[in-house]
């Protein structure tokens, strides 16, 4: 997969969004919530390293991207769609998609989420997995905790960034 995101940007983000994206996918599986500090962070991280990782022209634009995903999932909450924490961490995570990337990080987003949603139906099935996490709202909720898919993929875009040719 070749990516547009300058592997050095990559390289920047990736030792902090490593965490972050870990957090809300432990917290969204635990809690059914992506904690709005979570989110802060993440904007936090790109509003400070952006300017070292990125030229100023991309980093300014890209926060455009913030916007416009903050938008659409504003809408798909009030449609039913996705939780508010969702839609707020994929806005938080957007101004470090480049946009020559977004058509393959929808791609890798759906593969994703379909490994993460069988993943933990799966795994909530075993005895010995739920015993380890035997409070996690997730095991007992209809709905899916989307953190898990969100986290690996902000996770998943900077680790193929930072060792893609680009």
């Amino acid at each position: 997969m070749d990516l547009e995101i300058p592997v050095s940007a990559a390289r920047w983000f990736l030792p902090f969004a490593i965490p972050i994206g870990l957090w809300v996918a432990w917290n969204d599986m635990a809690f059914m919530k992506i904690p709005n500090r979570a989110v802060y962070a993440l904007v936090g991280v790109y509003v400070v390293i952006g300017p070292l990782a990125l030229p100023f022209d991309t980093y300014a634009w890209q926060f455009l991207h913030l916007a416009v995903i903050l938008l659409i999932g504003f809408l798909m909450n009030m449609a039913g769609l996705m939780g508010a924490g969702d839609a707020k961490f994929a806005a938080a995570m957007a101004p470090f998609i480049a946009l020559g990337d977004v058509s393959s990080v929808c791609y890798l987003f759906a593969g994703l989420l379909l490994a993460a949603f069988v993943s933990h139906r799966a795994l909530r099935r075993i005895p010995a997995v739920r015993a380890a996490a035997p409070q996690w709202e997730s095991w007992e909720r209809q709905d899916f905790p989307m953190g898990l898919a969100l986290g690996g993929l902000l996770i998943t875009y900077l680790s193929l960034g930072a060792v893609s040719g680009a």
